[in-house]
């Protein structure tokens, strides 16, 4: 699962990963992070996501990552925002006041571009993720984000029966990818209504991950 394959589903049009509303677990979960009004939250593979904007609105300042072009453009236009757009070398950032979100390969992003982070939330990246590129993902995330505590959202649910992305990721997965660097707690453990996608029955869970 190449930078091919997700310019392609961006290009097509092709978004049933994007939700379209703010994330449940964001909602009831953001607190457990204990930030106050203007830390910064990093978003790892973040797209188009309306979790952006919820937050901002929270008073909180965002950066992002996000490898597609067109989804930075949208998410700005859906705004109602002008950023900003600059040069880093390896991305470009897109900015506007109290948004950093940074075009290109996330495993080439660097802390010293992404900046200071206090916690990251991460929806999308991890689920995203072919199970041989994630021990990889999490320990490039922790070096650029300094190990900020994390809220992680994942699906749990029969694989065979449904291709990721999303992909389903257990807790045995988490603690294999981030169990050396993080103690890990589940906060919320629910039924997905509808099942994924409609296709297959899964759980949605949400996980704080604090640095040990």
């Amino acid at each position: 699962m190449d930078a091919e394959f997700w310019h392609d589903r961006w290009q097509e049009g092709r978004l049933g990963f994007h939700e379209g509303k703010v994330n449940r677990m964001l909602e009831a979960h953001i607190g457990a992070l204990g930030l106050v009004q203007g830390q910064r939250i990093f978003l790892p593979l973040c797209g188009k996501a309306i979790d952006i904007p919820w937050l901002l609105s929270q008073g909180y300042q965002v950066a992002g990552a996000e490898l597609s072009e067109i989804a930075v453009h949208d998410l700005f236009s859906e705004m109602g925002v002008t950023p900003e757009v600059t040069d880093t070398g390896r991305h470009r950032r897109y900015a506007a006041e109290g948004v950093d979100i940074f075009v290109g390969d996330i495993f080439e992003l660097s802390r010293d571009v992404v900046g200071s982070v206090d916690a990251v939330y991460d929806r999308a990246a991890l689920v995203a993720l072919p199970d041989d590129r994630r021990a990889r993902y999490a320990a490039h995330l922790a070096q650029i984000t300094d190990s900020a505590p994390q809220l992680l959202v994942t699906f749990e649910y029969d694989q065979s029966a449904m291709e990721g992305p999303p992909f389903s990721i257990t807790e045995e997965e988490v603690m294999r990818c981030h169990g050396a660097r993080f103690a890990i707690r589940v906060l919320a453990d629910e039924d997905v209504p509808g099942g994924l996608k409609g296709v297959v029955a899964a759980r949605e869970k949400a996980m704080l991950l604090r640095p040990t």
